[in-house]
């Protein structure tokens, strides 16, 4: 079972958006407060995808708008990126997680939960259409290129879909929260904001 038959024929992305809130593709839509779709330009002439939403854009219904999500506005400003003028979503529009004490812990979305959720993804292409799609962290790499892509190898390349648009690989903002220091941190932010300047001359 995948997300085929919510998706609406001749789809805007409110439509999308709409259909996509009563999808039981898989089963992550059971311990999920919300669906979580893409949002921005429906012309953008980038779309970012990321792996699925969190803690905080599964209360809130809205991709990005938790620390990893803060720290993407920071890199785009970096990178003269108009947060505007892009469209963000995730290859899994519901959070995963497992329970520690209170807290919501991210849970890597399996390759069957992504492939229920990929018509989302593709449809929003289609519908968007943009220039370039910029894939945030392995999870959505894999989704799009192939299991066998390595982020670490293909980081800042400009290659080929299958979505009928060109793709660039870099890291998930999440990664750069992870980091153990100051210095390693700062110097992932910079390597990350210069793949960003590269997906930056898409906009011209």
């Amino acid at each position: 079972m995948g997300a085929e038959q919510w998706v609406p024929d001749h789809p805007t992305v409110e439509r999308l958006r709409e259909a996509a809130a009563g999808c039981k593709g898989c089963e992550l839509w059971s311990n999920a407060t919300q669906t979580v779709f893409g949002e921005g330009s429906e012309h953008a002439k980038l779309m970012l995808v990321g792996e699925q939403p969190g803690d905080h854009e599964d209360v809130e219904g809205k991709p990005f708008v938790g620390p990893a999500g803060r720290l993407l506005d920071t890199a785009l400003e970096r990178a003269a990126i108009p947060r505007a003028n892009v469209y963000v979503t995730n290859v899994v529009k519901h959070f995963k997680w497992v329970r520690r004490g209170k807290r919501r812990l991210h849970e890597k979305p399996n390759s069957q939960e992504v492939r229920a959720c990929r018509p989302w993804l593709d449809a929003e292409v289609k519908t968007v259409q943009p220039r370039l799609v910029v894939l945030l962290g392995a999870t959505a790499a894999q989704a799009v290129l192939g299991p066998t892509v390595r982020v670490t190898r293909q980081r800042g390349q400009i290659v080929n879909t299958p979505l009928g648009v060109q793709g660039l690989a870099t890291v998930h903002p999440s990664s750069i929260l992870r980091a153990p220091d100051d210095d390693s941190r700062r110097e992932a932010m910079d390597a990350f904001v210069e793949d960003l300047r590269v997906a930056a001359r898409y906009l011209a």
